[in-house]
């Protein structure tokens, strides 16, 4: 499959990638809140590795094994608190395991132990912290609902969609030249309009949440989404990589697609809970 789409121009991978992509999304996130689980846990695992191989390209040694425990650990224990299986007191376990990364370092004999360190502690907080904040908005009410986190993606993509289009028609003022050439204000602002509209459209097709609140949650995406995505351009470029990774062909990596999603979470939990 991947030979196949490497023969292809860069818009039609893009196409292609993106439609299968968005198919085992809404599939996974709609059917139940098991597959959502291994699909999330999925992209933790897999997004905390790209993380640890992106930095490695300056020499820096996370220690990957047990940083991908210690995501597998949070991200599952969250979820299985938020499904009330185990007590919430299981998610005391993270605590001791955090310190466990300096304990390891000491046996490592790396160069760096504490830039190694920070790294891994690094990882985990940027890709596993946000994935494992998203089930309070899967279990906001009794039980599991899709609408909150499908609705959260076609935001996101809402965002993008409009974005690329204002930027290609509309594009002259840099928005952060120094981090991403590419943005514009014009961009910005074209992606924030279709996001408020698609999140005050969806407060007639999804009841989970009210109008303000479907509102508020794509003004936080409109928002914090570029500054997700300049963070993770940020990283990049200080790491002299233009891509996070190879893995989706036309896209670049993980967190190519989901440095917006991992910036919101956060501030979306925050205005939920609180409002």
């Amino acid at each position: 499959m991947s030979n196949k789409l490497s023969t292809l121009s860069n818009l039609n991978q893009r196409i292609i990638v993106g439609v299968l992509g968005a198919a085992v999304f809404i599939g996974g996130i709609w059917f139940s809140e098991w597959t959502y689980f291994l699909l999330f846990l999925g992209l933790t695992l897999l997004g905390v590795s790209e993380f640890y191989t992106l930095v490695g390209v300056q020499g820096i040694r996370p220690n990957r094994p047990l940083g991908l425990l210690l995501s597998s650990v949070f991200f599952a224990s969250m979820f299985l608190v938020q499904k009330e299986l185990v007590p919430a007191e299981l998610l005391y376990l993270s605590l001791p395991l955090l310190f466990l990364v300096f304990i390891a370092e000491m046996y490592r004999k790396k160069p760096q132990p504490f830039t190694n360190i920070a790294f891994t502690l690094t990882g985990v907080a940027y890709v596993a912290g946000p994935f494992g904040l998203l089930h309070l908005l899967g279990f906001l009410n009794d039980g599991y609902s899709w609408q909150p986190i499908l609705g959260l993606m076609l935001l996101i993509w809402a965002a993008d969609t409009g974005a690329y289009i204002f930027g290609k028609s509309f594009g002259k003022h840099k928005l952060f030249e120094r981090i991403s050439p590419g943005k514009t204000w014009e961009g910005w602002a074209g992606g924030a309009l279709l996001t408020v509209l698609v999140g005050y459209g969806l407060s007639y097709l999804f009841a989970d949440l009210e109008v303000y609140q479907w509102v508020g949650v794509a003004v936080i995406v409109a928002i914090f989404g570029v500054l997700g995505d300049l963070s993770e351009s940020m990283l990049k470029r200080s790491l002299g990589v233009k891509d996070s990774g190879t893995l989706l062909p036309g896209h670049g990596g993980l967190l190519d697609r989901f440095d917006s999603l991992l910036m919101v979470i956060p501030f979306i939990v925050a205005f939920l809970k609180i409002f």
